[in-house]
């Protein structure tokens, strides 16, 4: 029986390469629709603001729910708050962090106060993550009042050798550490960008609102409205700097007492409570039972607050 034409002919070579050919393809473009499906992603983290520039955006932890966090409000408002601290986190990880420290805080307090005390602990442990980023926004706020004076001397010292503000800006945010260095960055890239000096230094003084910055950012912008002798104008301030910051070290020093003293109280009251469920075991379930108890509960947590506030207002002297 003979065999097909083809089968001799020149088919089968055909074949072959048209099939290499096909898989070659196959393979590249499998490959460029991954890398594509990356850098979508990576862009994507980008525009919203996320820490996926390298393209490892998508794969961080919550990144489903950063995106939807982020398509509310409060969520933007969130990540300005978060940038302003300075944190990695994003709005997701922050949102997840909270939530378990609410249920972790929620089922610790019913089981060992009473289920009563569940939803006070909640609403605890969500001021808490509220005033975490407050503490952490203070922190970086009092660090970079702190570099002030350097920040004037840095400046005054390259405009003496005959530099712009924006070059004698760049080079302070290359000199400086962080936290200046960076916003000072930030400052120097949206110059570049096209913004103008005030526009720059206006949104530096929004994200670390200071009576010194508010200052500088007064001196840097009238001198490059004005001009005049702005060397002469950024060592004055240096001087008057550097004595506002042993001010502001002083006054933190002796209201340090009071600070600590508006943490302890509440903490002495916690402490109370446990004691007594120690000594007598369910006498909190048994006071939390009935309506007069819980009255005289929220009334006692009630006072706790408003002396806590009135201590913390105490301690606060705007200097």
């Amino acid at each position: 029986m003979a065999a097909p034409a083809f089968a001799s002919g020149p088919y089968p070579l055909l074949v072959l390469l048209l099939s290499a050919v096909a898989l070659v393809l196959g393979v590249w473009g499998l490959h460029a629709w991954s890398g594509g499906k990356a850098d979508r992603a990576a862009l994507v983290e980008r525009l919203a603001g996320g820490e996926g520039g390298d393209g490892r955006g998508s794969q961080a932890p919550f990144a489903a729910l950063d995106r939807r966090v982020r398509r509310y409000a409060w969520g933007r408002r969130l990540a300005g708050r978060l940038a302003a601290t300075g944190t990695t986190l994003t709005p997701g990880q922050f949102t997840a962090a909270v939530a378990g420290l609410v249920a972790a805080a929620w089922l610790v307090a019913a089981l060992v106060l009473a289920p009563f005390f569940g939803p006070i602990a909640a609403l605890i442990a969500a001021w808490t993550g509220y005033s975490y980023l407050e503490w952490r926004r203070k922190v970086r706020n009092e660090r970079f009042i702190a570099q002030l004076p350097d920040l004037a001397r840095v400046l005054a010292n390259a405009t003496q050798a005959g530099l712009a503000l924006r070059t004698a800006v760049a080079l302070a945010a290359d000199e400086l550490d962080a936290p200046a260095g960076e916003e000072l960055k930030q400052v120097a890239d949206a110059m570049a960008l096209g913004h103008s000096v005030e526009d720059a230094l206006g949104e530096l003084q929004q994200r670390l609102p200071s009576r010194e910055l508010i200052v500088l950012v007064s001196t840097l912008v009238l001198s490059s409205r004005a001009g005049g002798s702005v060397v002469e104008s950024l060592r004055n301030l240096t001087v008057t700097l550097e004595e506002r910051k042993e001010t502001r070290r002083e006054v933190r020093t002796q209201m340090s007492q009071i600070t600590v003293t508006a943490y302890a109280v509440p903490v002495m009251g916690l402490g109370s409570l446990l004691l007594i469920d120690r000594i007598m075991p369910g006498a909190v379930s048994a006071m939390t039972g009935s309506t007069v108890g819980r009255i005289c509960v929220l009334i006692s947590l009630g006072l706790y607050v408003v002396g806590f506030a009135l201590i913390r207002r105490m301690s606060r002297i705007d200097v």
